[in-house]
């Protein structure tokens, strides 16, 4: 496994990242053990950068992830938000109530400090006030987080809260479904030495190449329930695109796959060769999805010339499907 630096943090992190939200049974159920055995597979596989949430079910995934790791002397990265629980979002920010979420979080976590804490999708107005981002400075100075970044929905979003000096990363949707950052965002984070952690760079899934037009989904699992944006920003779901559009796309730009790999598997290569990119967060329920994930750290960097191919076919056939501010 190959590592990178994770921006103004110093952090070495795994360019392959674990993201955590299924083990809060947000897509459906996850057993303890399942969860266990995929948090094993992450470090046999030397991915040290875990990613959660206190809201994934309700607080579910960091405490699966906190047990897992009692005792250990060697642990991961592990980072975690907070905006987004109910008693704060949309509007009930403030000071006392973020350290409070934030106390619960290393309390599940079983920590004194957490490594990285980020913004949840914190509504844009909020983020633009700055008083939330000086909250994370007092933590920091606290010495209840070592480090804040903000995990964003928007490209706006990612500049305004880049412009506070403490901010470490951004945690952005990025994909072969969704491309902008390349040109709008990625020169400035290297400019602030902002890491980027890239999320849901396979589009909900759809990327992986295994999934049809008459695809079912449960009823706790996102793809159902905010497929066309009902309950939270369209853009989180197949990259705003409607799905089954999104499987006629995935289709296609599988066909661009390298021989040897698979269309996970070259997304997510796809992503990793973009500079900017600190780790990419893929998520895993089972552990043999772990250790595909892992090794594309190790497949070759893609030719050029595919790259000028991806970037056309995102322009010309992609982005005017995409619903949503990006």
């Amino acid at each position: 496994m190959k590592h990178r630096t994770l921006g103004k943090t110093g952090f070495r992190v795994s360019e392959i990242g674990l993201g955590c939200w299924q083990l809060g049974n947000d897509f459906g159920p996850v057993s303890d053990e399942q969860a266990h055995a995929v948090l094993g597979a992450a470090e046999a596989a030397d991915i040290d950068f875990w990613d959660t949430a206190d809201v994934y079910g309700d607080g579910l995934s960091e405490m699966r992830i906190g047990a897992h790791l009692t005792d250990r002397t060697a642990r991961p990265i592990v980072a975690t938000k907070v905006g987004r629980a109910a008693d704060l979002y949309p509007d009930g920010y403030t000071r006392e109530a973020v350290r409070s979420s934030v106390e619960g979080s290393a309390r599940r976590l079983g920590v004194d400090q957490i490594d990285l804490l980020q913004l949840h999708c914190v509504p844009t107005d909020v983020l633009a006030r700055g008083e939330v981002l000086s909250w994370m400075d007092e933590l920091v100075d606290d010495g209840l987080i070592r480090h804040f970044g903000a995990s964003v929905e928007t490209i706006e979003e990612a500049h305004i809260a880049m412009r506070h000096p403490g901010l470490a990363s951004l945690q952005i949707i990025f994909s072969l479904l969704r491309q902008d950052a390349i040109t709008e965002l990625f020169p400035a984070a290297l400019s602030y030495e902002v890491g980027i952690i890239v999320r849901l760079p396979l589009a909900s899934g759809v990327l992986s190449g295994k999934m049809t037009k008459d695809q079912q989904f449960s009823e706790a699992d996102h793809r159902n329930y905010n497929r066309d944006g009902q309950a939270f920003s369209v853009g989180e779901t197949f990259s705003g695109i409607p799905f089954e559009r999104a499987v006629d796309l995935a289709d296609q730009l599988a066909r661009h796959a390298p021989d040897g790999i698979t269309p996970a598997q070259f997304a997510l290569r796809w992503v990793l060769d973009h500079p900017a990119v600190s780790t990419v967060i893929a998520g895993a329920s089972r552990p043999e999805q772990v250790f595909e994930n892992a090794a594309v750290s190790d497949v070759p960097t893609l030719p050029s010339a595919l790259h000028a191919e991806l970037a056309e076919f995102y322009r010309s056939e992609v982005r005017p499907h995409i619903r949503g501010v990006m």
